[in-house]
C-alpha cells in the first residue's frame, strides 16, 4: 500500500564467509555475571567480568566462546573492535557446522 513503511529486518549477527564463521558481538565488560545475553541491534551480547584493560576483556570473550563452541582458542581471532565494545570475531574452519555452533550460543539464528 502506498505510504506504508516496510518493517526492517534486524541485521544478522553471524555470517559464513568461506570456511569461516563471522560473529558480530557487543561486549559488556566488568559484568556481575558472565554469559551470553541474547541479540540486540544486530549483535550478540556477551557479558564478561574482566575489565577492558590490557586486552583482558577481549581475551575472556575469546576463551568463553572457545569453551561454548568447543573449538580451540587459536581458531578464534578478533578481526575488528579491539578497543570497542562492538567486536567482530572470526571462528576459522567451522563453516560446515556453523548452524550447530550458532545454536550453541543460545541466541536466535534470525
Amino acid at each position: 500500500m502506498k505510504g506504508e513503511i516496510a518493517p526492517m529486518s534486524a541485521p544478522i549477527w553471524h555470517d559464513v564467509r568461506g570456511a569461516d564463521l563471522l560473529l558480530r558481538l557487543r561486549i559488556q565488560p566488568r559484568a556481575s555475571r558472565e554469559g551470553i545475553d541474547g541479540v540486540r541491534d544486530g549483535r550478540l551480547r556477551v557479558r564478561v567480568s574482566s575489565p577492558p584493560v590490557d586486552g583482558a576483556a577481549n581475551d575472556r570473550v575469546i576463551r568463553m566462546l572457545a569453551q561454548v563452541l568447543d573449538v580451540p582458542r587459536s581458531s578464534i581471532t578478533l578481526t575488528r573492535g579491539e578497543k570497542s565494545r562492538d567486536k567482530d570475531l572470526t571462528v576459522h574452519g567451522v563453516a560446515a557446522r556453523a548452524s550447530e555452533l550458532v545454536a550453541r550460543l543460545g541466541a536466535p539464528q534470525q
